[in-house]
């Protein structure tokens, strides 16, 4: 994972960009009948009759979001796609076009950039995606990527941050922590081989969360439960920076207080043990860890005999009125307001 073992290498100055364009769009195909705009032209152009359009970006910056220590290229290209779709998912509109922006630095040979880009191209055909363009600019402060999305719905089917309404559960996808987990894995076996290049990672024990961190998974599948079974959420959103966040941020936006119990909130087992290594509380990890890519979103309490069989859903709390507050209900103690940084409730 710290090495790289490709012995060749092809310097991107050597290509040109319009080359490097070109040769990365060879053989992409389009899935999506709205797409009319073609691999390499100048903007994107969607036709749709009565859908709505719904655009989404990110930047993710190297040293910042992501270290090249320890992300492979390809893990980074496919997390990219993650990443930028997850907004539009927590608005319940599937992404179906992107575009990327790509500064790099001479560091980059054109071998790396298909590596990368091999993650992106599997992340959207897992994902019926089009890759519709890619900018690329030079870099002198590293690999920054630059990600937009385009998704398209019927305007009563989008779900937006507000809508939340008191005594409504609040639910989240998978599990919680476990991406924050891996990166405390991945750091702590960086410093090791910084020490020592001649030592490698021990990542035994801890496969699923470093697969958390470094190739999370967007929920569509979420999305197509709520489809299948004709339920709209009330309100929605990422859980990109922690659950205590998500939560505040629903809770502001519609004007409401919550309480979350705290044996309720789902975290798996290899997360558990990797934070008892750091002597750091699982439900911490999973209240403020961040880049789990999950979705929170709050429910009519008359939808739960729908979704409580979903296994891949739990109920982990409730709106309150705003005068509450937002809380945590402990497994033992008296409640704890929930805290987020740069969250002001």
């Amino acid at each position: 994972m710290f090495e790289d073992k490709n012995p060749v290498r092809t310097e991107l100055e050597q290509v040109g960009q319009s080359k490097l364009l070109q040769h990365l769009g060879e053989g992409l195909t389009k899935q999506q009948a709205s797409s009319l705009s073609s691999f390499g032209d100048e903007a994107i152009v969607v036709k749709h009759e009565s859908t709505t359009s719904v655009f989404s970006s990110d930047l993710l910056l190297e040293n910042v979001h992501f270290d090249l220590t320890y992300v492979p290229l390809r893990h980074l290209g496919y997390k990219t796609v993650v990443v930028g779709v997850s907004r539009l998912i927590a608005m319940n509109v599937r992404p179906s076009q992107i575009s990327l922006t790509l500064a790099l630095s001479n560091r980059f040979s054109l071998e790396a950039v298909e590596e990368l880009f091999t993650g992106v191209r599997l992340a959207c055909q897992r994902l019926s995606i089009d890759i519709m363009g890619i900018q690329t600019t030079s870099s002198q402060s590293g690999l920054c990527i630059a990600i937009s999305v385009i998704g398209q719905a019927d305007e009563t089917d989008i779900v937006y941050s507000h809508g939340g309404m008191d005594k409504q559960l609040l639910c989240v996808s998978g599990d919680l922590g476990g991406a924050y987990a891996g990166l405390l894995i991945l750091q702590r076996e960086k410093a090791v081989f910084m020490a020592d290049p001649k030592m490698q990672p021990d990542l035994q024990g801890h496969e699923y969360v470093v697969e958390r961190q470094l190739k999370p998974e967007a929920r569509v599948d979420i999305l197509d439960f709520f489809k299948e079974k004709g339920i709209k959420p009330t309100s929605m959103r990422c859980i990109d920076t922690g659950l205590a966040a998500a939560a505040l941020q629903l809770a502001r936006a519609s004007a409401l207080g919550c309480l979350l119990y705290e044996d309720k909130i789902p975290i798996d087992h290899s997360t558990y043990s990797t934070m008892e290594t750091f002597d750091i509380h699982p439900t911490t990890t999973a209240l403020n860890g961040g880049e789990d890519y999950e979705l929170l979103f709050s429910i009519a309490q008359s939808d739960y005999e729908t979704i409580k069989h979903n296994a891949n859903i739990s109920v982990v709390g409730h709106f309150t009125e705003k005068n509450s507050g937002c809380m945590l209900m402990p497994q033992n103690g008296p409640l704890i307001q929930l805290r987020a940084q740069e969250i002001d409730y």
